[in-house]
């Protein structure tokens, strides 16, 4: 029990694959839920302490215990970055992952309150971005608030209790974001979103629609892009930029947009 006490921070999750190759059986980890010194939150997942569980904890076992690529995508990811104000208090029980394998299946079992939504990465970017794993360097001395750091590749991360959330930076957030159109959300939303976003980096944003695999967030990045007009999208090179040939229907009954060749809801 010392060693576990080592090896699993408080507060976090590890499955029981995690647990087998520690050396903690089967018949172990029952003893320890017996004495109180394990949680079973759900099938195959264990962990320590008493406080409740948050999505934060799940996010971070994820991305260090386990060792999945998963990041924090999308309209989550603008979250965390202050643009919490641009997403309907709907949403904010939807936790939206990114990367190029689904998470466990568990993961929907948990007692949260939250719904995890997961994305597949490489269906809108040609190359991965990894997560770097890191755990906390002490665990029994949490941090409080969060911290930005930018990373290459379109993450970022922030602290969160010692360890680190990583999530999609701005720039990477809103060509996910632009992916859930026209199902996952409505264009005025994401319009608003647009709005706010007036300190982008031109660069990352370029290297990240280079690396883009679809020609329909491209074009919906490019229509919003000029719609707004700030000060970035003159520093992008859109001649790099490949957004395909012909015609894209992506609103049934809206407004051909001849500059952008895509239809959009009619009173954009």
């Amino acid at each position: 029990m010392n060693r576990l006490e080592r090896l699993l921070p408080e507060g976090l999750l590890a499955d029981s694959a995690w647990m087998n190759s520690h050396d903690y059986s089967t018949s172990l980890r029952s003893q320890y839920v017996t004495a109180g010194w394990l949680k079973h939150p759900a099938g195959l997942v264990y962990r320590r302490g008493q406080s409740p569980l948050t999505w934060q904890q799940v996010v971070v076992s994820l991305q260090t215990l386990l060792e999945k690529d998963l990041i924090i995508g999308g309209r989550s990811a603008l979250q965390l970055q202050g643009f919490a104000h641009f997403v309907p208090m709907a949403e904010t029980s939807r936790v939206y992952l990114y990367g190029p394998q689904s998470p466990p299946r568990w993961l929907d079992k948990l007692p949260l309150g939250i719904e995890f939504a997961y994305r597949n990465s490489q269906r809108l970017f040609a190359h991965p971005a990894g997560v770097t794993k890191t755990l906390p360097p002490d665990a029994s001395t949490p941090q409080s608030g969060f911290r930005e750091h930018t990373r290459e590749g379109g993450l970022a991360s922030q602290s969160w209790e010692g360890s680190s959330l990583v999530h999609s930076s701005a720039e990477r957030a809103l060509l996910e974001l632009l992916g859930e159109l026209p199902n996952g959300d409505s264009f005025h939303e994401v319009d608003m979103v647009v709005e706010g976003l007036a300190n982008l980096s031109p660069r990352r944003l370029e290297n990240l629609l280079l690396d883009c695999r679809s020609v329909k967030v491209k074009r919906l990045f490019f229509f919003f892009a000029d719609r707004h007009q700030h000060a970035w999208l003159k520093h992008i090179n859109r001649s790099l930029i490949g957004i395909g040939k012909g015609k894209r229907m992506i609103v049934r009954g809206g407004r051909f947009d001849t500059a952008h060749q895509i239809t959009v809801p009619e009173d954009l």
